[in-house]
């Protein structure tokens, strides 16, 4: 019989992520249990959709800026570290089932997405009212629980004296971001902005922020890290978490179904004003190639956009030079954000996990 305990935080990091937001998530559901059994279905959603998937990218980049700021898995905090961290998820979980949402996706990781699960809920006990209402309206609820159990978890993590303090402004910041990023994608579909200073601050700030940025900040307010490395975290958060959202986009478009755990072509449909859509139209308005704009604009935010018109759509993107244009952009956010990095005193290991961070964030295959 083995006797070996659990793998060390390093070597096993998102597991050990796993484990910690599956007990929370036990407890919590326990405390709702003892307001109406009922109210259980919103927190096993919210359970299934944390624990159902997902590369726990945020936690990990907060882990290794906390190591790379001088932060020690052996030191007795570790463990109210790992739970602060953790607590990430749950803010990931809250932009997703509104993002969910509010772009009408029927899956997310190859399942379906919250409200499309409490829609179906609805139509199949026969109760009263539009069955996509009731969807709608307890996605929005879960996805606030999923919020409120963040803040919870995050300020009820054991820590080192001072280090809340500490971590108070990324925490306040990230949160203020990534809902101004939300609202800001949401204008820009309304309105029809294409412009490419657009989609970069949307990027910015709903994808980078609090994807990679504000998790580095965390886990550097944490550790209590020298200004030099809280300013190289914050410049090569910036840039790898803008890399990673224009990998995204081109998945989103490109991407197989079978990785994405989204139908292909999703973010058109969707209407999404990404990098490389405003690209292409750019390219196509100085080439003065109408027939190349009409193909992106009639897949954009068509609901029933199939698969030759997505072929189509592609062809478009990719002759027109938005998608070479949108890589070497990612190639270049990535070359400035580990100069950044290489230039302040980040310890090992840290140092050398956010420099393999970077290449997997950015050159995930298609």
């Amino acid at each position: 019989m083995s006797t070996a305990g659990p793998a060390p935080l390093d070597d096993a990091l998102p597991q050990h992520v796993e484990r910690v937001l599956a007990g929370y998530l036990d407890r919590r559901r326990t405390e709702v249990l003892g307001i109406d059994p009922v109210v259980a279905a919103a927190a096993d959603a919210l359970a299934g959709f944390v624990l159902g998937g997902g590369k726990r990218l945020r936690p990990t980049f907060a882990w290794w800026g906390w190591r790379g700021a001088g932060g020690d898995p052996a030191d007795p905090h570790a463990q109210g570290v790992l739970s602060a961290i953790a607590s990430l998820e749950l803010i990931q979980a809250c932009a997703l089932v509104h993002d969910d949402l509010m772009d009408a996706s029927s899956t997310r990781r190859g399942r379906p997405t919250v409200h499309v699960e409490f829609t179906r809920m609805h139509a199949a006990n026969g109760w009263s009212g539009p069955p996509a209402r009731f969807g709608a309206a307890v996605a929005i609820l879960v996805g606030d629980l999923a919020q409120v159990w963040a803040d919870d978890m995050f300020h009820a993590a054991a820590l080192p004296e001072g280090a809340h303090t500490r971590a108070a402004e990324p925490w306040r910041a990230m949160r203020t971001e990534v809902l101004s990023g939300q609202y800001l994608d949401v204008l820009a579909q309304a309105s029809g902005d294409t412009a490419e200073s657009t989609a970069l601050t949307i990027d910015r700030f709903k994808t980078a922020a609090y994807t990679v940025e504000r998790p580095l900040h965390l886990g550097a307010a944490i550790a209590g890290a020298d200004p030099r490395v809280v300013a190289a975290y914050r410049r090569y958060g910036a840039d790898i978490g803008v890399a990673f959202q224009l990998r995204d986009d081109l998945l989103g478009v490109f991407g197989d179904p079978r990785v994405t755990g989204k139908p292909a072509g999703d973010d058109l449909r969707e209407g999404k004003r990404t990098l490389l859509v405003a690209a292409a139209l750019q390219r196509a308005e100085q080439r003065g190639d109408r027939a190349a704009a009409d193909v992106v604009l009639s897949a954009l935010g068509d609901p029933d956009l199939d698969a030759a018109s997505l072929d189509r759509a592609r062809s478009a993107l990719s002759e027109l030079g938005a998608v070479q244009s949108v890589e070497q952009r990612i190639a270049a956010l990535t070359g400035a954000a580990l100069d950044a990095l290489d230039s302040a005193p980040v310890a090992e290991p840290g140092r050398s996990h956010l420099f393999e961070l970077a290449e997997r964030a950015t050159r995930r295959a298609w």
